[in-house]
């Protein structure tokens, strides 16, 4: 299902802040020591850089004529692209 409706799309942010909060919060509270939190911390900033590297960096640098709608999309484009360069 494709989301359309702006305001839906601009609801979309703050439930993912929310979801990711709770889960956050229920993590430390399950194990509240400073390792907990480090992981935490580790685990998040890796994800955000791989969405940007996965979301920017690839389609502004790698092939800016690429257009692709997840990371689904993406890792067909990257699995195909690879087979063809092996085969030429």
């Amino acid at each position: 299902m494709d989301i359309k409706s702006p305001c839906l799309l601009k609801l979309k942010g703050p439930l993912f802040l929310i979801l990711g909060s709770i889960a956050a919060a229920i993590l430390l509270l399950e194990s509240p020591n400073l390792q907990t939190l480090a992981l935490l911390l580790i685990v998040i900033w890796s994800f955000s850089r791989f969405y940007y590297f996965a979301f920017y960096v690839l389609h502004h640098y790698a092939d800016p004529e690429f257009k692709y709608s997840g990371l689904l999309d993406l890792t067909r484009y990257l699995v195909g692209k690879r087979k063809n360069t092996r085969t030429r």
